[in-house]
């Protein structure tokens, strides 16, 4: 680890009554800068039908300069003892307008996979480009899905969209009448926080006027998934 590196301060929350562990790591990496050109650089494209943006590859090798700090948090917080690899890298752009969302873009998602799906989402803006919120469902109490519960889970969705609607046409941001908001992580550069993929989640878009293709006044973020053991 290089020795130039400021000290990194690490928090461990636990979500909800589930207690789904959320790792924050401020600064993380010192190369902020960097990340940014690195971003403005890139080749993006549209990310498909779930993500409300484009997406451009971005090399995970950064992760070195705090490799000793990631092995830790991964096998002393979610349990991962025995590999590790990482399996998407990407820089990553939200672009759509509100009344350009689909609707499963405005609601909380959570990433398929086992608990061994961990999400990692790097901040490269401030408070102004938007953090990550986490969520129950309220008709479930569920705040992760896993496999078992996806049954469960699809037949309250229409349950709800029976009862309330089609959701509106804006970003999700804190209660609505089918999810509760738990918690809510604040962007900062050079923030990174790691998360299982089932859990619930949202970015959060305080401001969609705000929003840019440009990678250099927009929410660029980095976002990457890893799967262990």
């Amino acid at each position: 680890m290089s020795t130039s590196l400021p000290q990194a301060r690490v928090e461990v929350r636990r979500l909800g009554r589930e207690g789904q562990p959320l790792v924050v790591i401020d600064d993380f990496s010192g190369q902020v800068a960097a990340l940014r050109e690195a971003g403005a650089a890139a080749r993006y494209a549209p990310a498909g039908a779930y993500y409300p943006g484009l997406r451009a590859p971005a090399d995970p090798a950064y992760l070195d300069v705090r490799r000793d700090l990631l092995v830790e948090v991964m096998h002393r917080v979610f349990g991962l003892q025995r590999s590790l690899r990482c399996e998407t890298s990407a820089f990553s752009l939200v672009t759509l307008a509100p009344d350009a969302l689909s609707p499963d873009q405005r609601v909380p998602h959570h990433d398929h996979g086992g608990p061994g799906l961990i999400a990692l989402m790097h901040y490269l803006g401030g408070a102004e480009s938007g953090g990550t919120a986490f969520y129950r469902h309220r008709r479930t109490g569920f705040e992760a899905i896993t496999p078992e519960r996806m049954p469960a889970f699809t037949a309250a969705l229409e349950q709800d969209a029976r009862e309330y609607g089609p959701p509106p046409p804006r970003y999700c941001r804190g209660d609505t009448d089918a999810y509760e908001l738990l918690d809510e992580v604040e962007a900062r550069p050079d923030r990174l926080i790691l998360y299982r993929g089932q859990a619930l989640h949202s970015g959060v878009i305080p401001d969609p006027a705000a929003l840019s293709h440009d990678p250099r006044r927009g929410r660029l973020t980095i976002n990457m998934f890893f799967q262990g053991s």
